[in-house]
Formats: C-alpha cells, sequence, structure tokens
C-alpha cells in the first residue's frame, strides 16, 4: 500500500452543478434568531470524474466505471431503457446477481481476473475499492457534490484566517467525506457503527498519504456518541449524517430512520456551535419525499437562520442528456 501522498498540484475538480426548478429564486440567508430561508426543490448533480463515470442505465440497472473497472448492478430508479449496445452492458467486468431489494444481500460473478481490491482518486483522497455483498463498492460518487462543497467551505474559512472548522461525520461509511474536507483543513470525529467500515476508512487515509490529517475514527452508536457530546459540551461547526434506512450500533442498537432520526435532531442543534457553518443530511432508499427531510430539517434549524436548500442528489449520464436520481438530501448554511 503507497504511503506517499499523491500530486497535490493536479488536484481534480469534479463537474458539479446545482440546478433549481425555480430559477433566479435562490433566497438570501436569514438572519440568525429566525427560520431558515428555504430553497426547494434544489438539485444536486455529479457528472463524474476520471475515476467514476455513469454509462449508461435502464431496465433496472446501472453500468458504471469505477475506476478500470466496469461494473452493473440494480437500480431501481432506472426505469427507462438502456441507450447502449447490449455487447457494452455483457462486456462488464462484474455484475451483480441475486436480490434486488434496496438493501438485500446478492453476489458479484465476476467475467475475468479482478483484484480484490482496486485504488481510485478524488482530488487529494485515494480510496479503494471492493465488490461488497450488499452491491456496493465502497463509495457513493453522488455524494461528490456534498464533498466538493464543504472543502470549498473550509477552505474559504481557513483562507479568511479563521480556526480550522470541526467536522462530525456521522455514518461515516468508508471515509471519503472525513478525508476530503480533513485535507481542505478540518479538522473530522468519524463515527460509524462497523469495524469494518472504520478500518476501510484507515486503509484510505494511509493510502493517500494523509495520516498527519486531525481525523478521529470512532467505532460507536452514533446515537450514543451525540448524547455524550451534548453532555460534555462539545461543539461542531459542521455536521454531516447519511443514515441508513435500518442498522444496529456495535452493541446492538437498533436504529430505523423514520423514528431514530426525529429524536437524533435535537441533540444535532445542541451540538452545532454558535459558529456553525453547515448541516447536511441524505437519506437513501425510503418512501418519503425531499421534503420530509427539508420540514425536519428547518423545525431543526428554527433559530439559526442561514438557508436550507433540499433536492435530489443525481449523476449525469456519461456523454448523454439523462440524469438518474440516487438519494434525498437537504443542506443547510449558514451564509
Amino acid at each position: 500500500m503507497p504511503g506517499a501522498a499523491p500530486g497535490r498540484t493536479k488536484r481534480q475538480f469534479v463537474p458539479v452543478s446545482a440546478r433549481s426548478a425555480m430559477p433566479g429564486s435562490d433566497p438570501a440567508p436569514a438572519p440568525a434568531g429566525k427560520p431558515p430561508a428555504a430553497c426547494w426543490p434544489l438539485i444536486l448533480e455529479t457528472r463524474g470524474w476520471d475515476d467514476y463515470a455513469l454509462l449508461d442505465f435502464g431496465h433496472g440497472r446501472k453500468l458504471e466505471r469505477y475506476g478500470r473497472i466496469v461494473v452493473d448492478r440494480p437500480e431501481p430508479q432506472a426505469m427507462g431503457a438502456p441507450r447502449l449496445p447490449e455487447k457494452r452492458w455483457l462486456s462488464a467486468d462484474a455484475v451483480f446477481t441475486g436480490n434486488d431489494e434496496d438493501d438485500g444481500p446478492g453476489r458479484w460473478r465476476l467475467n475475468r481476473d479482478l483484484p480484490e481490491t482496486w485504488q481510485m482518486r478524488f482530488h487529494d483522497v485515494r480510496f479503494l475499492g471492493r465488490f461488497m455483498s450488499f452491491r456496493h463498492v465502497g463509495v457513493f460518487p453522488e455524494q461528490a457534490a456534498h464533498w466538493q462543497w464543504m472543502a470549498e467551505r473550509v477552505a474559504a474559512r481557513k483562507a479568511a484566517g479563521g480556526k480550522p472548522m470541526r467536522i462530525l461525520n456521522l455514518f461515516g461509511y468508508t471515509g471519503l467525506a472525513s478525508l476530503v474536507p480533513a485535507a481542505a483543513g478540518a479538522e473530522v470525529t468519524h463515527i460509524d457503527a462497523s469495524k469494518k467500515a472504520i478500518g476501510w476508512a484507515r486503509e484510505n487515509q494511509a493510502m493517500s498519504g494523509l495520516d498527519e490529517l486531525p481525523v478521529r475514527w470512532i467505532c460507536e452508536d452514533a446515537v450514543k456518541f451525540v448524547a455524550r457530546e451534548v453532555k460534555r459540551g462539545n461543539r461542531y461547526d459542521g455536521i454531516l449524517l447519511d443514515p441508513p434506512k435500518y442498522g444496529r450500533g456495535p452493541k446492538g442498537e437498533v436504529w430505523d430512520l423514520y423514528e431514530s432520526l426525529p429524536a437524533l435532531m435535537p441533540m444535532i442543534e445542541e451540538i452545532l456551535s454558535p459558529e456553525a457553518d453547515f448541516l447536511v443530511l441524505t437519506a437513501y432508499a425510503i418512501r418519503a419525499s425531499f421534503l420530509s427531510l427539508h420540514e425536519l430539517m428547518a423545525e431543526t434549524l428554527s433559530r439559526r437562520g442561514g438557508v436550507l436548500a433540499s433536492g435530489e442528489l443525481v449523476l449525469r449520464e456519461e456523454g448523454g442528456s439523462r440524469a438518474l436520481s440516487t438519494s434525498l438530501y437537504s443542506r443547510w448554511s449558514a451564509s
């Protein structure tokens, strides 16, 4: 595993755009003490980068390239017809088969000899891909819209001479959403209930040559951690939540998004610092509108002012006009 940091002068900027259904309607931030100004629906679109591309989608599947590996896997949102010839799909390096449910287990069929892991890169962060039994490979590329946005805000505060931004990443998975803002100058606390995920995130940090970054990796139940932070009086300038629909903590704690998330949000507000800059919430595979997330966030941040933008994260097809929705989000910024 290489230990040298990648060349910092070759930073890749991912094409990310924000598109509102009501052009020209972006509101001015509300003052502190008032509810945040609402901006919705706002579509955040990622067009891919050197190590990721959405090649095609349709008939409940999507064809993607992760580094040099092309994968074919289920995608319930892909309700139209594929546009590439069938031979392009048949030439995929790996195909996920079995249960097509959003979080159902299955298996990968490899069509050629492939490594157990392979390297990819986003900005200054290198990371590993792996074939997981729940059709994932260790990265959710649509989240690049949030990673880049957070990194830009962290860098802007640093350039203005402010203190390093303290960020909390809950349900942090393999660590890209922690390492990208850390590389931009933030101090990050990363929480995940899975020891495997924490180990994977540490591998990504070491492979990137970013061991010196101030990142705390903690394997713990997110709700219990936040409750303790409230009691300790610890505060954060930015918080990212990417909770699963269902899950279990290290000691069997049960997470049900519809019940657990509303109970967690008041504590999230308590650990936002007075100078907090952002709060980001995303949700996958739930039977709800982005407005559900928006109203929950609006209730949580009712006296924080700023702007609350909500909508969908989408991936733009490579070289095409189509976009694929992947998840819902609600994102607050102080300015």
